[in-house]
């Protein structure tokens, strides 16, 4: 009989509790898929490029493992509190009819174990499944077919899942049911009304309300600024005035609800009803709602930035080059390592091998190294454009450029080549200019096109230089080992003029296509590497700089969506717990509602309106914040040249924030099924003794 009760009691609370039991099965899935992380193919491909980079990615993956623990209990806490606080008068009545207090604690023990045991049930095959469709994909995506893709089931993971859940779950159990079944029978079975709160003049609330925005818009100027994100001061206190901002703003809301509710609609059935319920959930939890809204808008920012960002390091830079071999400073020149690749026979895998040369102009005298590159007309020409950021930010950099970087013009022009651009033509006396995309922007580039469209002369060693062209920003080699902010590319007889000899020559490779066979260019770089580290050879390939871009990929997607749904689940679950709880506070009200005539339709009207202004009082406040804070993001995380791509990440940002809008509505949905469920129950006559 005694476990009979147990089950009922179970299923009954999960069924009446969907909401909060979907949301505990999704936190479970997150979970499992975070912990789970090493063993997609995608990190697994990435331990051999960047190990020490996923190293340190895997030493956080316990941080955020255990911060979503600690937020999570509190939801548990919050939920399960008003679960048993709905069953006060059931647990009085055992107490009654004769079970004694340890009897109803094992009970309650027996529920909830039953519970959790069925959450991860359900929960661990899906995440196994969800984990394994994530892996594949991610790995077609990236084309990183060639480690072949093995199903994993990390029981390491499963395990710290389990005992993570099962522990949160059981602490929240035991103060909350320690509590439960220590009152007496008198005090579970009496209602405890919430006690009524003391309001404050009007013009007090308009007064917070208008300071809250006032902080919020302070805060989003101060966010936006790049200086702001080198300042920790500064970082600090755009934060303070974000949380001031909100919590100001959803205090001073009760102002709003007052004009509202003197905005007698009669047309409206209920009207009055709805605002009243409205207003005393604002007065009594306006902290809660405002910490709701700050989640919301950590999930919508989190989502929104992450995947955007992960995007630009998903199409950052053309592959052209497959491998880089440097010299190490005995030869000037390739030919130790193009003999090395002959006598081990790899030349033939290339179908090009060409020699990239930078190195700075060679003088003996240290007092004219500062004059050794003078460009008056390129700062004039600067200095006569149109006032902005960006050229501010070109003239500060350019203003210290007077020793510059030399590129060789005959590698450049094969780079070119490789690359399927129009190749450079430079006489005497001219030279082009060099900008890597990783330190320019667009916009920076297109007032750097503008300058040069004059053709303006600039000194050079104490020679006339014309620099002519547009800016050119291929990537010197494979990997980003070299990011120079401004160079000069000049014929080779200028370059070896004025390096006399001391530069430094990068080897650049690209395989040859084999359409005999079907082996993808991955895989034809994955052979390639076993065999240069058997012959010893130093190089930096394809799979390297591809290596780097994943790991931000991962490290943006994986981390934030996994933030961000622990923050959605925590921040919605507990908005429509507080509904729930709220709505089953006021069942007096009503049972007058239905005994003085009003239908169960209008009932229902009625509850969907006031769920909507639960959900959208915190969403609407948050989404309004995300849109500055995922440029706010954009600004302190993305490196230089990912800021020319801001508007188009910003609509990637707010397609994912509209996505997340759509989950806050069947969130809606879900709240609003369960209210109609307990709107039916009352529309059964009470009898009355």
């Amino acid at each position: 009989m005694f476990f009979k009760l147990v089950s009922r009691n179970s299923s009954r609370s999960r069924k009446e509790n969907g909401l909060f039991f979907s949301s505990l099965i999704v936190s479970v899935v997150a979970f499992y898929i975070i912990l789970a992380l090493s063993e997609q193919d995608v990190m697994v491909f990435l331990k051999k490029m960047e190990s020490d980079a996923v190293d340190r990615l895997m030493d956080m993956i316990p941080v955020f493992y255990t911060m979503a623990l600690v937020i999570l209990f509190f939801l548990i806490y919050y939920a399960s509190r008003f679960q048993l606080e709905r069953r006060r008068h059931e647990f009085g009545v055992y107490l009654m009819l004769g079970m004694r207090r340890m009897k109803l604690f094992g009970m309650l023990l027996a529920e909830d174990l039953r519970s959790s045991i069925v959450t991860l049930a359900v929960g661990l095959p899906a995440a196994v499944l969800l984990s394994e469709c994530i892996s594949l994909v991610t790995a077609r995506m990236v084309g990183i077919g060639i480690v072949g893709h093995q199903v994993s089931y990390s029981w390491k993971a499963v395990l710290w899942t389990a005992a993570g859940f099962l522990w949160i779950k059981l602490a929240a159990f035991l103060i909350l049911s320690g509590r439960i079944s220590r009152q007496e029978i008198g005090s579970l079975l009496a209602e405890t009304p919430e006690g009524a709160k003391r309001q404050l003049p009007a013009p007090v609330y308009a007064s917070a309300m208008a300071v809250g925005i006032c902080l919020l818009l302070v805060a989003y100027r101060n966010a936006l600024r790049e200086e702001t994100w080198r300042n920790v001061g500064q970082f600090g206190l755009a934060m303070f005035f974000g949380l001031a901002g909100t919590f100001l703003l959803f205090w001073g809301m009760r102002f709003l609800m007052a004009l509202l509710l003197k905005s007698r609609k009669k047309d409206r059935p209920l009207h009055l009803f709805n605002i009243r319920q409205i207003q005393e959930t604002v007065i009594h939890r306006s902290g809660t709602m405002a910490v709701c809204s700050l989640l919301i808008l950590a999930a919508l920012c989190c989502f929104g930035a992450g995947t955007a960002i992960a995007r630009f390091y998903d199409d950052s830079g053309a592959h052209v080059l497959d491998y880089t071999f440097r010299d190490d400073g005995t030869e000037n020149d390739a030919s130790r390592y193009r003999k090395m690749l002959q006598e081990k026979h790899l030349d033939q895998q290339f179908s090009q091998l060409f020699e990239m040369k930078t190195g700075y102009v060679s003088t003996t005298d240290t007092t004219a190294d500062r004059s050794t590159f003078q460009m008056d007309a390129v700062i004039a020409g600067l200095q006569d454009m149109e006032p902005s950021r960006d050229r501010d930010i070109l003239l500060a950099n350019l203003s210290m450029k007077d020793y510059p970087y030399l590129i060789s013009l005959s590698g450049y022009n094969c780079l070119l080549t490789a690359a399927g651009l129009p190749v450079l033509e430079l006489d005497e006396g001219e030279a082009a200019v060099y900008m890597d995309s990783t330190t320019t922007t667009l916009e920076r580039t297109r007032i750097m096109d503008c300058v040069l469209e004059s053709e303006p002369e600039t000194l050079l060693a104490g020679e006339t230089c014309r620099l002519i062209g547009n800016v050119q920003t291929t990537n010197l080699v494979t990997d980003r080992s070299i990011t120079l902010m401004f160079a000069l590319i000049v014929p080779d007889s200028v370059f070896e003029s004025l390096t006399q000899g001391k530069y430094t020559v990068y080897l650049n490779g690209i395989l040859a296509k084999n359409k005999d066979t079907q082996v993808s260019l991955l895989t034809a770089i994955s052979e390639m590497n076993k065999k240069l580290n058997e012959a010893g050879l130093a190089y930096e390939s394809y799979l390297q700089n591809m290596g780097r871009r994943l790991f931000y990929m991962v490290a943006a997607s994986y981390i934030t969506i996994y933030l961000a749904i622990i923050f959605l689940i925590i921040a919605n679950t507990v908005i429509g717990v507080q509904f729930l709880m709220g709505q089953q506070k006021s069942h007096r009200r009503y049972r007058t509602l239905v005994h003085l005539g009003a239908g169960y339709e209008t009932l229902c009207r009625s509850a969907q309106k006031q769920i909507r202004w639960y959900f959208g009082l915190p969403a609407a406040v948050a989404v309004c914040s995300s849109l500055f804070g995922v440029r706010a993001l954009f600004a302190g995380l993305l490196p230089a040249g990912a800021r020319s791509s801001t508007a188009e990440m910003m609509i990637a940002s707010a397609a994912m924030i509209f996505a997340l809008c759509v989950v806050e509505y069947f969130y809606m949905r879900a709240v609003r099924r369960s209210s109609d469920r307990y709107l039916l129950t009352l529309m059964v006559p009470e009898r009355e003794e």
